[in-house]
């Protein structure tokens, strides 16, 4: 992409992502994501009915009379986002391709953590890792992360999200908030990777989605193609075995996934290409 289209778009994204953040989602993130670890902030005399487990020995030898450790939540928090660049987020039948959407979604989560202070960080995988941004602060280093979101043309065009998931646990040795975002078209099982990665971190799954992916529009015969193996075929789409077969796999699907977000302990919700989504977002902080 030519230099000055690329800051065009860098910068129409900027506005309407750095103004949601702003007015909507700040406040709900900070309540939603606020700071898990506790640090030492300062030391006082001890005084009866403080728990004697924060005696601090080391001052209290010191100055020959008990003083105890003041604690305060540690608000600065590292944010992950795994972006999923596969072949198949170049798909949308509504408003916008599945991969617009994410771009969107990952500018405003991180300007909704730049508000709070936090240090972002990227993961962007296909079914290999395509680039790591390690977490750091800044406008300008949002605006890079938007830049590589338009720009990045992956190498490979499978899924592998037990493998960005593995990545995330063993590079980022800090607790994380972590967005794992994609359409989970994903044939390997990464029920166990999820796992580890929720333990260690604190995981959030946004399931990207676009309604023709389920059911197909009654037009005839017409010509589909994956975009992550090639492979094509024709497809009557006023067969109504076939529009059968589809929604049994769509919701054997949904069923599968759901399983797995409720086996791992992860909070999700999914967002649809037709739809905004502002509303899923609100709804995901707030029951958090």
């Amino acid at each position: 992409m030519e230099t000055a289209e690329l800051l065009k778009k860098v910068r129409k994204i900027e506005i309407k992502t750095k103004g949601l953040s702003n007015q909507i989602f700040s406040g709900e993130y900070h309540s939603a994501f606020k700071g898990r670890g506790m640090a030492c902030s300062e030391v006082r005399e001890y005084t009866p009915g403080d728990d004697v487990r924060t005696i601090d020995w080391n001052v209290t030898a010191r100055l020959r009379t008990p003083y105890v450790k003041v604690f305060e939540e540690e608000r600065e928090l590292n944010v992950m986002i795994l972006v999923d660049v596969s072949a198949s987020g170049q798909f949308g039948t509504q408003k916008q391709f599945k991969q617009d959407l994410i771009t969107e979604l990952c500018a405003v989560i991180a300007f909704s953590a730049s508000q709070n202070n936090d240090k972002i960080g990227v993961i962007f995988f296909s079914d290999k890792i395509e680039k790591f941004i390690p977490p750091k602060k800044g406008k300008s280093h949002i605006l890079r992360i938007i830049r590589e979101l338009i720009n990045i043309e992956p190498t490979n065009k499978g899924t592998d999200i037990e493998l960005a998931l593995k990545y995330l646990t063993n590079i980022i040795k800090k607790k994380s908030i972590t967005f794992l975002i994609s359409d989970f078209k994903d044939t390997h099982s990464y029920l166990d990777a999820m796992k580890i990665a929720n333990r260690k971190h604190d995981l959030v799954a946004l399931r990207i989605n676009d309604v023709h992916e389920n059911k197909l529009p009654d037009v005839g015969l017409i010509k589909l193609k994956d975009n992550e193996t090639g492979k094509v075929m024709w497809v009557d789409t006023s067969d109504k075995m076939f529009q059968k077969k589809m929604e049994v796999n769509h919701l054997k699907f949904e069923a599968q996934l759901k399983d797995v977000f409720t086996k791992s302990g992860v909070d999700f919700t999914t967002i649809n290409t037709h739809e905004g989504y502002i509303k899923p977002l609100m709804t995901l902080f707030k029951k958090r």
